[in-house]
């Protein structure tokens, strides 16, 4: 079980770095939100490019940043049995969880996105509102990337799942106990 530990790790790892590479886009969104209002309100002047890139930085920090999420379980969970629970009971629910729906909805989106994304390569996409962004194949492409990267995460926590359920400590905040010094 070793060998799998150090993939999770692994996968961890590059979700860890991806994650916080990509959180700085939060920063950038909201300068271009400013910049925005601030052209909008106090200029009278609007445009298309900085409304676009507005959603576009959205749409790269969301989904490639969901796997960072996913890992410091940090999204939005209904928490009312799973947080009673005990760490084996917690790790049980995230195996089932894992297996049953977020291996398989990862790629059936990755699947089905290929054809959506490949045609937008294959006539360079660009925007189609004038005064619009360019190269929205780019955009598109981050459907598979960000779903890859889930799906890579939901491995290292079924490897993280079947360590606790076997007995064996782990790191994971989805399988662990709070410690004093996280909030």
């Amino acid at each position: 079980m070793g060998i799998f530990m150090k993939l999770a790790a692994a996968i961890d790892r590059l979700n860890d770095v991806i994650g916080r590479s990509i959180s700085w886009l939060s920063t950038l969104l909201v300068v271009v939100v400013c910049f925005d209002v601030f052209t909008r309100y106090f200029m009278r002047s609007s445009s298309v490019a900085v409304q676009e890139m507005e959603w576009h930085i959205f749409a790269v920090l969301f989904l490639v940043g969901a796997a960072y999420t996913l890992k410091e379980d940090a999204h939005v969970r209904v928490d009312v049995f799973y947080s009673r629970m005990t760490p084996r009971q917690k790790a049980f629910i995230d195996l089932i969880g894992s297996l049953v729906f977020l291996i398989p909805f990862s790629l059936l989106v990755i699947y089905t996105s290929q054809t959506f994304i490949s045609m937008s390569y294959a006539i360079q996409e660009t925007s189609p509102d004038p005064g619009g962004l360019p190269y929205r194949y780019l955009l598109k492409s981050m459907i598979s990337l960000g779903f890859f990267l889930v799906f890579l995460q939901g491995i290292s926590m079924i490897i993280h799942s079947l360590w606790t359920l076997t007995g064996k400590p782990t790191t994971t905040h989805t399988t662990t106990e709070p410690t004093d010094a996280e909030p």
